[in-house]
């Protein structure tokens, strides 16, 4: 039996400046399930995305969805793209499976919580306070840089990163400590600036943004109670989910949220396409 796409539209451009293309998914001319394809809405032309790979359910189980992953990969490099990337669900195991025999890493995952209607206590001798204007500058440049570099080091060019870094920093904190709807907070441990939180709404839900403990203060349960703060902080303004990105490989923070209760929501995923 032969597996090949078949489109189902002419090839769009989109308002966003991308392409997309969907397909069936045919064994011998018989249409067994779906794929879209598109361009990167950030990433530009160069990066391919997977934005929706199903197989009807009595054909799965059966290498549909590998030779149709493949055979996207190609209709990607007819299109000129470099890499192309994916996102699976949580909980779709085989997906996951799949996307990584094929030779896609995983670079982050998305997180969440369901949080209840009382604030969590912090360690005695810690407190969360609002950062101050002194203290958001040199934040941000660290911010910034240490967002740039977590990407480039999982297969985006380092000046791809850097412009990422700077467009979303940019809007997503228009208006500096006083952009609505964000905190930006300074952790203190009997007195002791030890770390700093970003949580802000998004999607109608509480986010962590950002999360980090001093060099100087880190092995001391110092994440911990960060993570404690963003809760207290979400429920305050009456969210009841916390989510979070974490970027893979980052062992420490993965065990710590899990251990927290948070759960993954999502995976995505990236290949480099030779």
């Amino acid at each position: 039996m032969t597996t090949t796409l078949r489109p189902i539209e002419p090839l769009q451009h989109n308002e966003d400046g991308t392409r997309s293309r969907r397909f069936q998914v045919c064994v011998n001319g018989r249409p067994v399930g779906v794929l879209h394809l598109g361009t990167h809405p950030v990433f530009g032309d160069t990066v391919a995305r997977i934005s929706e790979l199903r197989i009807e359910e009595p054909d799965r189980r059966r290498g549909r969805g590998t030779v149709a992953a493949l055979a996207a990969e190609e209709v990607a490099r007819g299109w000129g793209c470099r890499r192309i990337e994916a996102t699976v669900p949580g909980d779709a195991g085989p997906g996951l499976r799949l996307a990584t025999a094929l030779g896609y890493v995983v670079r982050n995952r998305g997180m969440e919580k369901a949080l209840g209607d009382t604030p969590p206590d912090l360690p005695r001798g810690s407190r969360a306070r609002p950062m101050t204007d002194a203290e958001y500058g040199p934040w941000l440049d660290e911010s910034q840089e240490g967002y740039a570099r977590s990407w480039a080091e999982r297969g985006v060019p380092e000046a791809e990163a850097r412009a990422k870094s700077e467009r979303d920093h940019g809007a997503l904190l228009p208006d500096g400590l006083r952009t609505p709807d964000v905190f930006l907070s300074v952790l203190e441990h009997e007195g002791t600036p030890v770390g700093t939180l970003w949580v802000a709404k998004r999607e109608g839900r509480a986010f962590v943004f950002d999360v980090e403990t001093y060099p100087a203060h880190r092995g001391k349960g110092h994440g911990r109670t960060l993570m404690l703060a963003a809760e207290t902080q979400a429920i305050a303004a009456g969210h009841r989910v916390i989510g979070l990105n974490v970027f893979a490989d980052n062992v420490p923070a993965e065990r710590l949220y899990e251990s927290l209760g948070y759960e993954t929501t999502q995976y995505a995923l990236y290949k480099t396409l030779l």
